[in-house]
């Protein structure tokens, strides 16, 4: 059978405090929940293989933030990441997970990682388990040519759609160690690339700053709740060594390196980052 790459559609919404999400949820609502949170410049798309494996045992929350994939997108729209934060905090009262016996694992892949320590630690949004896939939580962060087009997002904005399409095309095949899929990575660019896509990218990029993690990176000891760290062994965007500093900073935390793959584990080892979550959140 042929993979279909584009079998991926969540068809719920919620009206955030910055813009219109949607979500999707699978498995079924009696079992334990757990939450993906997706990074930049991707998806929930990124979740999918993740996401549906780990549907035979939980009920699988998965939703594009605001100014990403399916959600709104629109000019002046607050994407930051203390914004993202606080739209996820709304989530989980939204889908009833804001605490107590129903208070859900959490796996949150780069910038999303930021979200949910955000959450967590600032706002008051309760885990039973945190995962951590290659995430951004310790300065300095993003790559070179991130703070690049952050640092002249007005320039960007103007590029000519074929240029623009060109470099995003690279940036995104730059965040895989062996190479994504062709029809994989079409699916990851083609948001970006109409008018209303190219001016979000490049919004989220300029808002994005690192004085977002410096507010909560002295606090990661206070973390109290089980924490497994993945990362990419060969992550070009953010190397393992940040990994392995993060980890040592959170009490108890676990480690999980994975050969060969950069940072989009998602793409590069789908059926070793499920085996690891799945052992995770099963303990």
């Amino acid at each position: 059978m042929t993979a279909d790459w584009t079998d991926w559609t969540l068809d719920r919404t919620h009206r955030s405090s910055s813009g219109e999400v949607r979500w999707a949820a699978l498995g079924a609502p009696d079992r334990p929940p757990v939450v993906l949170l997706h990074g930049t410049p991707f998806s929930s798309y990124v979740w999918r293989s993740v996401a549906r494996a780990l549907a035979d045992r939980h009920r699988v929350f998965v939703w594009d933030m605001p100014g990403y994939g399916a959600s709104e997108k629109h000019p002046g729209q607050d994407v930051s990441l203390a914004a993202q934060a606080r739209v996820f905090t709304e989530l989980l009262d939204h889908w009833g997970l804001a605490g107590g016996e129903r208070a859900p694992s959490v796996v949150a892949h780069d910038f999303g990682g930021c979200v949910a320590l955000r959450a967590h630690l600032l706002h008051g949004a309760h885990y039973r388990r945190l995962a951590l896939v290659d995430p951004v939580a310790l300065a300095p962060w993003g790559s070179p040519t991130y703070r690049l087009l952050g640092e002249h997002a007005e320039v960007f904005e103007r590029l000519p759609p074929g240029l623009h399409r060109a470099l995003v095309r690279e940036y995104v095949a730059s965040a895989s160690g062996p190479g994504l899929h062709p029809a994989v990575l079409d699916r990851l660019v083609e948001p970006w690339c109409d008018g209303e896509g190219q001016a979000a990218l490049y919004r989220q990029m300029a808002q994005n700053d690192q004085r977002f993690t410096d507010e909560i990176q002295g606090r990661y000891g206070e973390l109290d709740l089980p924490v497994l760290v993945c990362w990419g062994a060969a992550d070009s965007w953010i190397p393992p060594e940040r990994g392995r500093e993060l980890a040592a900073l959170i009490p108890g935390a676990r480690l999980r390196l994975f050969e060969g793959a950069g940072h989009l584990v998602q793409e590069d080892a789908p059926a070793e980052l499920t085996a690891a979550l799945l052992g995770f959140l099963g303990e």
